[in-house]
């Protein structure tokens, strides 16, 4: 059964196999770069190959011919997405996912959620921009930090093995878990929400970036002195929302 056809503005890391996986699932999926040699990488993918760059969306129509958007890129640039925006007003797109990240709390040293503090930044102004919008539903999910496959943590620390904040906690995610959470929030019509997305293990950065690099490069880190400053990411109200269970998710495992 042909299920809603999704949108996935920024085939990358993410995007790509998320859009491979929604294919797998009955989705027809548009998908965009930035660079014109990949649009055949795409279609051998079964994807629908788009041009777009967010600097300039006036070929941007046919792309949003969807009823989802998922938004899958690092861009910060706020004046770029008031004019995607308005492109989505114009559209058949009556639902947006906009993958921001949990980068946007304050280090106070505790548990945060998604009614927590926030710092000043691009990313909060971008989510306010899509929230506040009331032509269409948007979901804000704030991913933790990303890995998986060709990017394994150890990598973080590679060529620089001093660990600054040890005594402060990990908050991770893996990429199939990104994955499995968005076609969830597709599949129950999780709309109008901010979801924090974490693994539930936050071991300390001490033990965690040490027992990487020992397995993967067999390098003994430095750790950098001073007072734990960190934050714990809470993933409760994912959980509930959605009823999902992590399937990567004890980190002193990978």
């Amino acid at each position: 059964m042909i299920k809603e056809k999704i949108s996935i503005l920024g085939c990358g890391w993410l995007g790509l196999p998320l859009a491979e996986h929604l294919i797998k699932n009955g989705h027809p999926v548009n998908g965009s770069t930035t660079t014109k040699s990949r649009l055949k990488d795409l279609k051998a993918k079964g994807i629908n190959p788009f041009l777009v760059d967010l600097k300039d969306l006036k070929n941007s129509t046919d792309f949003l011919d969807a009823s989802t958007l998922i938004v899958a890129i690092t861009s910060k640039e706020l004046s770029a997405y008031k004019e995607l925006i308005e492109k989505i007003v114009n559209s058949k797109v009556k639902k947006v996912i906009y993958i921001s990240s949990t980068s946007v709390y304050i280090s106070e040293n505790k548990t945060v959620k998604e009614t927590s503090p926030l710092a000043p930044s691009p990313l909060v102004a971008i989510e306010d921009l899509f929230r506040q919008n009331g032509n269409f539903d948007t979901t804000i999910l704030r991913f933790a930090g990303l890995f998986g496959y060709d990017r394994n943590p150890a990598n973080f620390f590679k060529n620089n093995p001093l660990i600054k904040n040890p005594e402060g906690f990990v908050n991770l995610i893996h990429q199939d878990d990104c994955i499995q959470i968005i076609q969830k929030i597709i599949e129950v019509n999780c709309w109008n929400v901010i979801l924090n997305a974490c693994c539930d293990s936050h071991p300390s950065r001490r033990d965690f970036y040490t027992k990487q690099l020992s397995e993967k490069y067999d390098i003994v880190p430095e750790f950098d002195k001073g007072k734990a400053k960190y934050k714990i990411i809470s993933n409760k109200k994912l959980k509930s929302r959605l009823n999902y269970e992590f399937k990567i998710n004890d980190l002193m495992k990978i």
